[in-house]
């Protein structure tokens, strides 16, 4: 069912939109059938286009005015390098947790195998480069798209580093996550008031708007696990299978006497039965309450940010954009 949120986005940056879209599709062409027919249903499983809608709707929201030929194109060319970049992590996630589906659909390594699987991954980097290339030669915000690509690697790499690890700390969790996940928010928003024309102080405002927004929009992926699992577009309970400790259970675990029933369940081969009984002590726990009311606190954070931004229709938006993500009804 499209909703007041979706009109009103298309409304202000359909047109924008679809042209990112259709950037993508040409990005995607090669002259390997299989290759290309992996980049092809990559791309028309598509996701809800959230940092491309991001960066268009804080470059619209932190220079409420019209844009120029030249920065319309330059948005539009920014927000697909944005969605290629994340397309191409998507991919690479799948083939280390050997993920069997990505966005409801047979993920692109289960499909067509590892190999061809690394190549559209890597593919995907290179249209990034180049789109970057293109757009931002002699610009501060070459060298931040790549400290933005070090940070989602270190959130990677910090999480891999604990996996099956049951005293990580919330800290830990957050560093990682601030990587792995609010980094690329945080450079949508960043670069879309930056190239519509905002001062560097309009620019931090949308930055940390963004980055807090990236924390709380994977709390609450986190906390989909236990909670509705028919908005998730990844196998239940994934994270737990691959050793991953998302935030519910971290907090369940920081409870002595929980910790205790977790632990001889944790230190066994995962089995349905098992991951079932996890889930009930979690629950159980009130682990989810403390999960949800932390994911609340980064999105009062993302708000107090966004505040800072002229007030417009592009503005009020984006408040909306954050409710429905914390919501997942979009």
């Amino acid at each position: 069912m499209i909703n007041s949120f979706q009109i009103q986005t298309k409304r202000l940056i359909g047109s924008e939109l679809k042209q990112v879209r259709q950037l993508i599709d040409t990005r995607l062409q090669c002259r390997n059938p299989e290759l290309a027919q992996a980049l092809q249903q990559m791309a028309s499983h598509g996701g809800k286009f959230l940092r491309p809608t991001l960066l268009l709707l804080v470059a619209r929201a932190a220079v409420p005015k019209d844009w120029t030929s030249a920065t319309r194109s330059r948005l539009i060319q920014l927000g697909a390098s944005i969605e290629i970049l994340h397309m191409a992590t998507l991919i690479h996630d799948d083939i280390i947790d050997d993920s069997p589906k990505r966005r409801g659909q047979v993920s692109v390594q289960t499909q067509f195998g590892k190999d061809t699987a690394v190549y559209a991954g890597d593919l995907l980097f290179t249209q990034f480069f180049e789109l970057l290339i293109a757009n931002l030669a002699n610009d501060e915000y070459l060298q931040i798209n790549a400290l933005a690509m070090k940070k989602i690697l270190d959130g990677e790499l910090g999480q891999m580093a604990l996996r099956y690890h049951q005293q990580q700390q919330i800290i830990q969790y957050l560093r990682n996550v601030n990587g792995k996940t609010a980094a690329l928010f945080q450079l949508a928003a960043s670069e879309g008031a930056h190239f519509a024309g905002a001062d560097r102080q309009t620019t931090a405002y949308a930055a940390r708007f963004g980055q807090n927004l990236g924390i709380a929009f994977q709390m609450i992926d986190d906390l989909l696990d236990y909670t509705d699992q028919g908005k998730l577009n990844k196998p239940v309970m994934q994270d737990l299978a691959t050793g991953v400790y998302s935030l519910p259970l971290l907090m369940a675990l920081q409870q002595p006497a929980t910790a205790k029933e977790l632990q001889p369940l944790l230190e066994q081969p995962l089995t349905h039965a098992i991951e079932q009984q996890i889930k009930t002590i979690v629950i159980n726990s009130g682990a989810l309450d403390e999960a949800r009311q932390l994911a609340q606190r980064f999105t009062q954070k993302a708000d107090q940010w966004l505040a800072k931004l002229p007030d417009s229709p592009a503005q009020r938006l984006l408040g909306q954009l954050t409710q429905q993500l914390m919501q997942r009804t979009i």
